[in-house]
């Protein structure tokens, strides 16, 4: 899952960093790269414990500052779904969910799931709750009233005062992320990241592994790829972004990316007459009214909630695009809007931001911020960013109603560590997947990620959905044949999956 003001970044760092691991296995990062050490079966550097039927969890030490690793240590939440078919074990899988910012446990405590049987049987599928979050301690946290920095912003201010409310808040939300997460904050990002894989990689004494990872997985997945292409197996990013693009660039990509989808499920809905949002067929006249007369006056939600405000809306609007499925719920929350009950958009805002039924939050989001302006070398004036806002509103009117920027990453410091050029040089061949109708990573960039690997095989899915993997038979096959021989079964450069 990827914020509309998703960070993409393309910027150099130096890998010479690299230094101990700090886990019990006596690797270090540095030896990891061109290791092919073994270790032995009775060797457990992550303390496994069983946790159900072939599913294990642990524990992996990595410091927090590979340049100094007397800062101390993250310990990153881990747990494996052992191969099905021991006998026929290929090796282990690692994979990530995306993000950036949300934990990646899950992906093998609910591997079967997640995966076909063809990953389930020859692999170890081995996923983990990257530095600062999940429950990998110490995780970033920075606040926990959402409502006061995201739905009670009014994006459209009439006057200065306004204007410098959203600025106060921009400025308040980065100072509780830096105050608050002080010593770990700058460590974070996707070089860090993609250092803990080869870590764990080394810990389970594999000198090359394999790796699944989606949306901004995809962008971890190809660093770690850049950083130690020696240890690639085979990898697959499924809906990929693009890491040429800088932070302005990918803003502008995924909001296009998103009024496209809006587009698509407009007209979905007109042509649709059962469609709780047909409007007569005018499902797009009435979407920009509605929403004007949101910016004029929020709509009523729900008891001790904030009203509808065009940041509610267009939140639970780019919540269902990540899936057509979700359409006819997104259908039926306008047409309540339209009648002034503003619940349903409310409750599809609360799922973008992972709002649970005692009211707290998941701290994915405040994460999401640290790592992509840690990753991010570019830093914003509110000036530069306010100057943005045309180019935004320009391939995405409904999408980018706002009439300022964002300035997302204007108030943190510079980062020390800003993720590295993507290349994949010496990696071999990395299987690239992206979707037609994909709206956080849209195939554009999906295209550019295969262009800047050294040997990206473009997989082109159709559907309206995020990442490809599962679509269809032919996407499900692409991906597991290659894992499961990424020289025998390498799908042709370009494949479409209709």
């Amino acid at each position: 899952m990827q914020r509309t003001s998703r960070l993409v970044l393309a910027t150099a760092c130096c890998a010479a960093l690299l230094t101990g691991c700090g886990v019990d296995s006596g690797v270090s990062a540095t030896d990891a790269q061109h290791s092919d050490a073994t270790f032995d079966p009775t060797d457990d550097p992550f303390g496994w414990t069983p946790f159900g039927d072939h599913i294990q969890i642990g524990t992996f030490t990595a410091p927090i500052d590979y340049a100094d690793p007397s800062k101390g240590d993250f310990q990153l939440n881990i747990a494996r779904h052992l191969a099905l078919k021991p006998d026929e074990r290929i090796g282990s899988l690692l994979v990530n969910p995306g993000g950036p910012g949300f934990g990646g446990t899950d992906l093998a405590l609910f591997a079967e799931a997640n995966f076909g049987q063809q990953l389930l049987d020859h692999f170890d599928i081995v996923a983990w709750d990257p530095r600062g979050t999940g429950l990998s301690e110490p995780k970033i946290d920075c606040f926990s009233d959402y409502d006061h920095f995201f739905a009670s912003s009014d994006i459209t201010p009439d006057d200065e005062q306004e204007r410098q409310a959203l600025i106060d808040l921009a400025e308040e939300s980065a100072g509780d992320c830096i105050d608050k997460n002080r010593g770990i904050y700058q460590f974070v990002g996707t070089n860090d990241s993609a250092r803990d894989m080869d870590g764990i990689r080394a810990a389970l004494g594999e000198p090359k592994i394999s790796y699944l990872g989606f949306s901004y997985g995809s962008e971890l997945g190809a660093t770690w790829a850049t950083l130690f292409p020696d240890t690639v197996r085979a990898a697959v990013l499924d809906g990929a972004v693009d890491p040429t693009a800088d932070a302005t660039d990918s803003s502008v990509q995924q909001l296009k990316g998103f009024e496209d989808a809006l587009t698509t499920f407009l007209s979905t809905c007109d042509a649709q007459p059962k469609c709780a949002f047909n409007n007569e067929g005018d499902a797009e006249g009435a979407f920009d009214r509605l929403m004007d007369s949101i910016d004029a006056k929020p709509i009523p939600s729900v008891d001790h909630r904030p009203a509808v405000s065009n940041e509610v809306a267009l939140t639970a609007v780019a919540q269902a695009m990540y899936s057509d499925k979700l359409w006819p719920r997104l259908a039926r929350a306008l047409a309540d809007a339209q009648a002034g009950d503003g619940a349903g958009l409310l409750s599809l805002y609360d799922d973008y931001y992972e709002r649970q039924p005692d009211g707290t939050y998941a701290d994915s989001l405040e994460a999401f911020e640290v790592i992509s302006c840690m990753d991010s070398a570019e830093r914003l004036t509110v000036e530069q960013d306010d100057a943005t806002v045309p180019e935004m509103q320009a391939v995405a009117p409904r999408m980018a109603r706002r009439s300022v920027g964002g300035y997302d990453c204007t108030f943190y410091p510079p980062t020390s560590d800003p993720r590295i050029e993507i290349t994949g040089k010496g990696a071999g061949p990395i299987l690239v997947m992206g979707t037609t109708g994909d709206p956080a990573t849209p195939l554009d960039g999906t295209r550019k990620m295969a262009d800047a690997l050294e040997d990206g095989r473009l997989v082109v899915v159709e559907g309206n959905q995020h990442t490809g993997y599962g679509v269809n038979e032919c996407s499900t096959s692409a991906v597991e044949n290659y894992l499961i021989d990424p020289v025998g079964h390498l799908p042709p450069d370009g494949l479409v999956c209709k």
